[in-house]
């Protein structure tokens, strides 16, 4: 949790499923597909609040009521107690969630995901599925 407002409760909520390009409009998503990124998490949501400067709050326990297998959720402060914006340059939530779809793939866990996962499928070529087989 981001330190210093502790009446965190009426803040927006952000599930990952809402920026999640793999996910269809039925199953939660938000904002649209080209515009989503694949897979985001709540660590990596939070981090991208911090980076826009809001205040946020990561709910590691809580999970999507559609979608409960993905646990997490972030809470963010849009507007301060006396109404003006916390950052000037985002004032909605679907703002903010188009914003935080446009960081999480350059988030830097990610790109060392993606970077060992390009070493290993590099590593070990695969064998045709065809061989072995008898013809009749």
């Amino acid at each position: 949790m981001d330190g210093g407002t502790t009446n965190f409760k009426t803040w927006n909520i952000l599930y990952p499923v809402y920026i999640n390009s793999k996910k269809t409009v039925a199953e939660g998503r938000r904002i649209s597909a080209s515009k989503a990124c694949e897979n985001p998490t709540a660590l990596e949501i939070g981090d991208c609040c911090g980076h826009l400067k809001i205040p946020f709050a990561i709910e590691i326990d809580k999970a999507y009521s559609r979608d409960f297998m993905q646990v997490g959720r972030v809470r963010v402060m849009l507007k301060r107690s006396d109404g003006n914006l916390c950052n000037p340059l985002i004032a909605s939530k679907k703002q903010l969630m188009l914003r935080v779809a446009e960081l999480v793939p350059r988030h830097p866990g990610r790109i060392k995901r993606q970077e060992a996962a390009a070493s290993a499928s590099n590593a070990a070529p695969s064998k045709s599925g065809k061989a072995g087989k008898k013809k009749r």
